[in-house]
């Protein structure tokens, strides 16, 4: 009988841990209705309407989408994985096949009409419009955008709107609670919340930009929405999510404000963003390349490559220097660097550290804008398709212009950017090496190879000459041996 009691005092007990801790926790979660309250207004719909079927509003999605989708999805999305045209305010739609019509979210940042969003929210768009939060509907133009951190400056002819305030994304922490505002799967006004799981990610979409991770969740139509702090100011702009679905799987990014708004101030000046430029290609250090140099752990930027006349070679940068910090800022990584130096203003003088050969060395570099050149080849190469595997088992594609400095490759060259089983792994062809020629003949591109390599001759060794890092090597490449 005792134990009996004892039995039912434990399990009332048990019972009613749930409601104490759920309790509990509910009093130490912050009360969300007020920092809506405060930013709600200042949240716009972003709906653009282009002559095709490619809808530029959706959040991209970081990976690619499973086959399969669940009746939701299908609904929202369609089956190609297009969000479906919304009703109107009548519950109509638009009938007309060849217009796409596309949502997506923005903010209000100046009380004449200006409105920061995503630059893929408005892409290609043939108009754009703006419905603010009193249910007005605008037509919007583009002051300025920003390709290279995905972000646009809007303009709606209205005066006295209600204006975002604004924070600072560096003093966020990870585990702090932020929440978004947007239009998921264009629904208006809608709010999520969550924490900040990481900083200054570089997830290889936008250089410059050191995202920021949350487990907010964001589906596609919060593009452009705003990330705010418990203080109801907004830290970052939604942009980005990586699902296997292109739906919420936990993890989300957004570009930090700070960032935003020093690209607003160049696009109201200049109606374009001028980049600082360092002229160096980097990468990770290795474990073993780390301890090789005495340090405790693999951290800077090693230097693979200068471009020549750039602000690294002037200052005396060399590949094989590792960087350490820059400017004051320590660089953990190679993808922390282009952040660093993209946010500098040309003509600054800056401290960048070094370690070479064991030592500690401080080197002053005047950082250069970023050469428009530079930048225009980087977009016509992203727009070239990679190409399939060849008989050799290849993968290749142009180089950008970046690329051709960072490698010494003035013209010509096709980069691998995979390679198969066949007689170009054999013969040590590498993902990142740059062709140079083929049995004697430069390669001008990727397709004027796969011409030679048509011609070779079946099953004798040919010479491949190839450029590796900061080397250039010949290989011995057997055709008619896949």
């Amino acid at each position: 009988m005792s134990r009996m009691r004892a039995l039912v005092v434990v399990l009332l007990f048990s019972a009613s841990l749930p409601v104490w801790q759920e309790a509990r926790a509910g009093n130490s979660l912050p009360d969300f209705t007020l920092i809506v309250a405060k930013a709600a207004p200042v949240v716009v719909n972003v709906s653009t309407v282009r002559q095709d079927d490619t809808l530029a509003g959706n959040l991209p999605p970081s990976s690619s989408q499973s086959d399969t989708s669940p009746d939701w999805y299908q609904r929202f999305f369609g089956s190609d994985g297009s969000t479906d045209t919304p009703p109107d305010d009548d519950g109509n739609t638009n009938g007309d096949d060849s217009l796409a019509e596309s949502l997506g979210s923005g903010f209000i940042i100046g009380a004449d009409g200006e409105i920061l969003t995503n630059y893929h929210v408005i892409e290609n768009a043939d108009s754009i419009s703006v419905k603010l939060a009193d249910r007005r509907v605008l037509p919007a133009r583009v002051l300025g955008v920003d390709t290279g951190s995905d972000l646009a400056l809007l303009k709606v002819d209205a005066h006295g709107l209600p204006v975002a305030e604004i924070g600072d994304a560096r003093r966020l922490k990870v585990g702090q609670w932020v929440l978004a505002i947007g239009s998921p799967f264009g629904f208006d006004q809608s709010v999520t919340a969550g924490i900040v799981s990481a900083e200054g990610r570089n997830i290889g979409s936008e250089q410059y930009v050191p995202y920021i991770q949350t487990d907010v969740p964001i589906n596609p139509g919060n593009s452009g929405g705003p990330l705010l702090n418990l203080q109801g100011q907004v830290v970052g702009i939604n942009s980005e999510i990586y699902s296997r679905t292109g739906g919420y799987q936990g993890v989300s990014f957004a570009i930090p404000i700070n960032l935003a708004m020093d690209v607003v101030a160049q696009l109201r000046k200049h109606g374009h963003v001028i980049r600082g430029w360092l002229g160096v290609n980097v990468a990770d250090l290795t474990q073993d390349m780390a301890a090789s140099l005495h340090l405790q752990r693999p951290q800077g930027a090693l230097v693979r490559g200068v471009i020549a006349a750039s602000p690294a070679a002037r200052a005396g940068l060399k590949a094989g220097d590792i960087i350490l910090s820059y400017d004051g800022t320590e660089v953990a990584s190679s993808e922390a660097l282009p952040p660093l130096v993209g946010s500098t203003l040309a003509g600054r003088q800056v401290a960048i550290v070094i370690m070479r050969g064991g030592a500690r060395k401080t080197l002053q570099v005047a950082i250069a804008a970023l050469p428009a050149s530079q930048q225009t080849a980087t977009v016509e190469a992203a727009t070239e398709p990679p190409g399939s595997f060849d008989v050799l088992g290849l993968a290749l594609r142009g180089l950008t212009g970046t690329e051709r400095q960072a490698f010494a490759v003035p013209e010509g060259g096709a980069l691998v950017e995979h390679v198969s089983d066949g007689a170009a792994r054999r013969a040590g062809l590498r993902p990142g090496n740059i062709v140079l020629s083929l049995d004697g003949v430069r390669v001008s591109s990727p397709r004027q190879f796969q011409r030679l390599e048509s011609q070779l001759p079946d099953g004798e060794s040919v010479p491949i000459l190839i450029r590796r890092q900061d080397n250039t090597l010949f290989l011995a490449l057997r055709s008619g041996s896949k």
